[in-house]
């Protein structure tokens, strides 16, 4: 376990949370649920059968009268969440009948948990994908007032030292001003985890040594998150590119392809160019490397949900959970 994991396990331990965990059936899940009520770091509400839940519970020695169990099925409060469902998306064509329908999904019914304030965080996609776990969020949660650009970024720990990858799940391609918003929802959420950024806007380019659509709109995006991270945090944050990421992380190399970066090879912060290389990237240094992957952490979202790779463990979720809860306490 990193000194990463350690301080999101005390932090979110000071303010505990409710979290809803959707997969309430999943092996992985009851693991992880009977590891946090005993580390205290989060309240839990699982969804699911109830007396399977409890005896599941039970054999893994933890109290089931520690959380709330919820089956969305039998729940007294399905209309009121058809109802305020059908209100959240009639202009989009959505029928009473189909809200009633919809609403009985554990991660429709979870995520409606969170936005009427029964609960104050959701993690899910043990065993769901993320356009299935996110897109209840997106129609339901939806970004904070003002916010254009949903994203999502990955902690990467190794050692002692965490890394930020973003964004390896929502935005396809994103655009130079796409790609402004992702880094600096990223530099907030770095300073929200006590992480100090320095932000590598990524390609396959250094400086102009290639050329191409996609050197460009790096180009133009690094431009203007120069301009707004100066403006929102000063110098404290460097923020430069478009930087290979040799470029942007080892120190000797920067030296030769970008001696004037302020980086000077010490990023810790990486937004990539697309969503094919960060998710590929992603999953090639947590399996090569042997990285903790905690994500991916939602940014932008009124309220926090938060995907997991259906290849995680009980760690992962234990993770993402007390991130969920540290997002929530704020």
């Amino acid at each position: 376990m990193s000194e990463f994991f350690d301080k999101l396990i005390q932090r979110a331990s000071l303010r505990p949370r409710t979290i809803v965990l959707p997969e309430g059936s999943d092996d992985r899940i009851l693991d992880a649920a009977a590891k946090i009520l005993e580390l205290g770091c989060a309240k839990l509400i699982l969804l699911g059968d109830v007396q399977s839940i409890q005896e599941a519970l039970s054999q893994r020695g933890a109290d089931p009268a520690n959380l709330e169990i919820i089956d969305p099925i039998n729940d007294s409060r399905l209309k009121e969440f058809a109802e305020a469902f059908y209100e959240l998306r009639k202009d989009k064509g959505l029928t009473p009948e189909n809200a009633a329908g919809i609403v009985t999904d554990e991660i429709y019914f979870g995520t409606l948990l969170v936005k009427l304030g029964h609960a104050d965080g959701l993690v899910a996609g043990a065993c769901h994908s993320s356009a299935n776990t996110i897109r209840p969020a997106l129609q339901i949660i939806k970004s904070f007032q003002g916010m254009r650009t949903i994203s999502s970024t990955f902690f990467m720990c190794m050692d002692n030292e965490t890394y930020l990858f973003s964004d390896c799940a929502i935005v396809q391609i994103p655009t130079a001003s796409q790609l402004c918003d992702i880094t600096i929802e990223t530099i907030k959420t770095g300073f929200l985890f006590g992480i100090e950024p320095r932000v590598a806007l990524l390609s396959y380019s250094t400086k102009g040594s290639g050329s191409g659509e996609g050197v460009d709109r790096v180009a133009r995006g690094t431009d203007r998150a120069k301009e707004r991270a100066f403006a929102l945090f000063g110098a404290a944050v460097p923020v430069d590119g478009e930087l290979q990421f040799d470029a942007a992380f080892v120190p000797s190399v920067a030296r030769l392809k970008c001696p004037d970066s302020e980086l000077k090879g010490s990023a810790n912060v990486f937004i990539f160019p697309d969503l094919a290389s960060g998710n590929i990237c992603y999953k090639a240094v947590q399996r090569l490397a042997g990285a903790e992957a905690f994500g991916p952490v939602l940014q932008g979202l009124a309220k926090p949900v938060n995907d997991l790779s259906r290849g995680c463990d009980d760690h992962d979720i234990i993770g993402t959970v007390a991130i969920t809860a540290i997002q929530a306490a704020q």
